[in-house]
């Protein structure tokens, strides 16, 4: 029997989800494409606040805050299941596409806050892909510094100590 996930209204949460097998489904472009537009998609569905992400080869992290009334639970299946159909339709394939249930941690303190948001953005620069966060075209760094806030939110006061540091 799984645990059961731990939940708070109005919280933030560190959301992670691995790739079956660890393979590099997230590798390409258009991939990584697919995966934005889906998360756009579930931005007119549903109410959240996505605070920062970075898209690797073989898994995701979201900062995300669902909205009043709205379940985290709910949001990344839709989100994860979305993803994987639209995944398999493209190459015709079936199966799984993620390799278990998404993982999430409640943020419990603003020092937490930022140490989350810096963790995510360097995900890249600590695999050795890329040299500074703020060049990863998947992450929400690089859409904050570009001023597009169609997937990702503009950063609050908090999120902007956190980019002073990066």
């Amino acid at each position: 029997m799984r645990k059961p996930r731990y939940l708070q209204t109005g919280a933030d949460y560190h959301v992670t989800a691995k790739i079956n097998r660890g393979e590099f489904v997230l590798e390409s472009k258009v991939i990584k494409e697919m995966f934005l537009q889906t998360v756009k998609r579930a931005k007119e569905k549903y109410s959240f606040k996505l605070k920062n992400f970075v898209l690797m080869d073989n898994h995701i992290h979201l900062l995300i805050k669902p909205g009043k009334g709205e379940n985290l639970s709910k949001i990344m299946q839709w989100i994860l299941s979305v993803f994987a159909k639209c995944y398999n339709k493209y190459f015709n394939i079936n199966g799984h596409v993620w390799s278990d249930r998404f993982k999430s941690k409640i943020i419990e303190s603003f020092q937490q806050l930022l140490a989350t948001f810096r963790y995510i953005c360097n995900n890249p620069v600590k695999a050795e892909m890329i040299e500074s966060p703020e060049d990863y075209l998947y992450g929400a760094l690089w859409f904050i510094q570009h001023r597009i806030f169609d997937i990702v939110e503009p950063p609050d006061i908090s999120i902007r100590m956190a980019l002073t540091d990066l």
